[in-house]
């Protein structure tokens, strides 16, 4: 037995608790309705395309296609990450790009054949679900870890220079702004892991026991799946930093200051 189905009707009735929201927000002056009204049709219509063109992945399950589909995800979470990092794309592109690529290969294989043990790698609804959880949950960790070093040795820059000078020795120098930006990165989804089935129950559990699937076969692969996920944020994320440091710095170890969105 699978999920209650949502009526159209029932889904839009979300939509009343704007009111007080956006009520709130006029009497604090916060300027953010726009803003909000705009994320959630965004949400509502990605989300509806998402629904229309996964219905035929799952049909066709083609591994040509599922393998298409989650480089174009993997390609769009690559921009997102650079930009929401104040970087510039044409230059961290493809190092971001392999630090996803790697690890989230590595794990999704691992998790569709070792762990599920399907016969087919490539099945879709085990592909791109999975997929999707593991690239959606790196996003954040890599745009702080990236953000964090570079803006960190752009504002400590003569701390940094004068490091280089004392050890003679680059990684020397970068070690204290990777171990602080990788902190700060990788914390949330440790803090995550520790609470999780205490303070919350997470989506893919949730939906599992809406789906049908007993309450145990959910927790099995919530354990799976969040173990997936950090190890993908721990290696993609030191993986960001290691790849763009020679975009990152010139032949001399010195910052790149053209790396740098200007606002």
């Amino acid at each position: 037995m699978g999920a209650q189905d949502l009526s159209f009707l029932s889904l839009t009735s979300l939509i009343l608790f704007l009111i007080p929201v956006f009520f709130i927000n006029r009497r604090l002056t916060l300027t953010i309705n726009k803003t909000m009204i705009t994320s959630i049709i965004r949400m509502c219509v990605q989300l509806g395309f998402v629904g229309i063109y996964l219905k035929y992945l799952f049909k066709f399950n083609s591994p040509v296609l599922n393998t298409i589909y989650l480089l174009i995800m993997i390609s769009i979470a690559c921009q997102s990450i650079i930009r929401s990092s104040n970087l510039k794309v044409k230059l961290f592109f493809i190092p971001v790009f392999f630090s996803l690529l790697i690890p989230f290969t590595i794990i999704l294989f691992f998790f569709n054949g070792i762990v599920v043990k399907i016969d087919n790698l490539f099945e879709a609804k085990y592909m791109i679900p999975i997929g999707g959880m593991l690239l959606g949950n790196c996003l954040r960790s890599i745009i702080i870890c990236l953000n964090s070093f570079y803006s960190g040795i752009q504002k400590d820059e003569k701390v940094y220079l004068y490091s280089i000078s004392l050890f003679n020795n680059h990684i020397q120098a970068l070690k204290p702004y990777f171990t602080q930006s990788f902190l700060a990165a990788i914390t949330p989804i440790i803090a995550s892991m520790a609470t999780i089935g205490l303070v919350s129950l997470p989506g893919m559990m949730t939906g599992q026991i809406l789906g049908g699937s007993m309450p145990t076969v959910a927790i099995k692969y919530q354990i799976a799946i969040m173990l997936s996920i950090f190890y993908t944020e721990y290696f993609s994320t030191i993986l960001s930093i290691l790849f763009s440091l020679k975009v990152g710095f010139n032949e001399l170890d010195v910052l790149n200051h053209d790396i740098f969105i200007i606002k």
